[in-house]
């Protein structure tokens, strides 16, 4: 028989239930966050896969694209007060871009990473890569890989282990030939760029951006070192030679440049009357014949003449 005090606290239950649905049910999405709901621990979905998505399947070698196949799913953005149940969990994703060390590693600790070079260098590696979360692909990055950011710090590695291996830098003047460190160290901005199109499919294989990646130092062991530096000053001290002797070169050619051109300016100088008295005796005699070339010539033959009279009348 159901008593007054049985009923009282079965509606006190069940008022004391939807008090506490109310109080936990509710949430908020923040305005750099994106939220993902759970139901009895499968995550809401919606049609498609991410294997048919153009952005991220181009990213991908088609074996990829059969691995690397995520479903869509349902992807909470800013704003609320939004409503969950109590069987359902909520995963807020921080979207911010967010730097990491290369050398991280949850299980060990490390101060640089080494790489070999195309020359059996062992050189010490140090940077950051910035990244954020995907949120075309949140299902890789919540439920995909059971640490996201430690498996793109390992991918990155492995691609940078790779071109450090196989790096081939741009000849210039003074660089020393055969030794990788050099053009290593000179080339960051090109290993970076390279870096950062290289790991563009994380977004597609682990549901992360790789935004920018900065490796700061490329470092050979002590005692390799020295001997570079004095391998570098000598290679300088040649170059600079080199320099000096193809700058004193191009001065003296270029001195006898000119000097032709001055030779060549006064020969036209002196020729540009010769030949224009041609062209006018041309034109007389196309113009007069015979005759206006004789009546030129005696009237320019005039002053000679004069000339010559009073030259030998003063004698």
């Amino acid at each position: 028989m159901i008593t007054v005090t049985m009923l009282i606290g079965f509606v006190a239950g069940i008022v004391l239930t939807a008090l506490l649905t109310l109080l936990f049910g509710v949430y908020s999405i923040g305005p750099t966050e994106r939220g993902v709901l759970t139901t009895f621990g499968r995550v809401q979905r919606v049609a498609g896969t991410t294997s048919t998505d153009p952005q991220l399947s181009s990213l991908l070698t088609d074996e990829e694209k059969t691995r690397y196949s995520y479903p869509n799913i349902r992807v909470i953005p800013q704003g609320g007060p939004y409503f969950k149940w109590p069987w359902q969990r909520l995963y807020k994703v921080d979207m911010t871009i967010q730097a990491i060390d290369i050398t991280w590693d949850p299980d060990i600790r490390q101060d640089t990473i080494e790489a070999v070079t195309k020359d059996n260098l062992t050189v010490q590696i140090s940077g950051q890569i910035r990244w954020k979360p995907c949120e075309r692909n949140l299902y890789a990055y919540l439920f995909g890989v059971a640490h996201p950011a430690a498996h793109v710090v390992g991918y990155f590695i492995s691609v940078l282990r790779d071109r450090i291996a196989t790096f081939h830098g741009e000849t210039h003047d003074g660089a020393v030939e055969g030794v990788s460190i050099n053009d290593l160290r000179r080339n960051l901005s090109l290993i970076n760029s390279f870096m950062e199109e290289a790991c563009r499919k994380t977004a597609a294989r682990y549901g992360i951006d790789l935004d920018a990646a900065l490796i700061t130092n490329i470092d050979p062991p002590a005692d390799v070192d020295e001997a570079l530096a004095s391998i570098n000053t000598t290679q300088n001290q040649v170059a600079a030679s080199i320099s000096q002797a193809k700058a004193d070169a191009d001065q003296k050619l270029k001195m006898a440049e000119q000097a032709v051109q001055i030779a060549e300016n006064r020969a036209e100088a002196e020729a540009a009357p010769i030949l224009e008295l041609g062209r006018t005796l041309k034109a007389m005699h196309a113009t007069g014949g015979r005759a206006a070339l004789d009546s030129y010539l005696r009237n320019a033959t005039l002053p000679l003449r004069e000339k010559a009279a009073q030259t030998l009348l003063k004698l």
